[in-house]
């Protein structure tokens, strides 16, 4: 009989598996801080461009809803 292919498909639990270990060894490796950091070295009106984008995209905000985007939620 031949093998059964290995594409799992959406729900891998061998790819998940591996995110999840590497998240967790990246997390441990101390690095997390320096990475954010990082992250928000970029070009200021570039990282403006490209939320503009995204929310462009997105489905529109519910202004019933008050939500403070500033602060990063838990």
């Amino acid at each position: 009989m031949a093998d059964k292919p290995k594409v799992q498909g959406e729900g891998d639990r061998e790819s998940a598996k591996r995110y999840n270990e590497d998240t967790r060894e990246f997390v441990e490796s101390g690095k997390v801080d320096e990475a954010a950091r990082k992250a928000g070295e970029g070009d200021k009106e570039e990282m403006e461009r490209a939320e503009k984008a995204g929310k462009d995209r997105a489905k529109e905000l519910d202004p019933a809803v008050d939500r403070n985007y500033s602060k990063p939620t838990k």
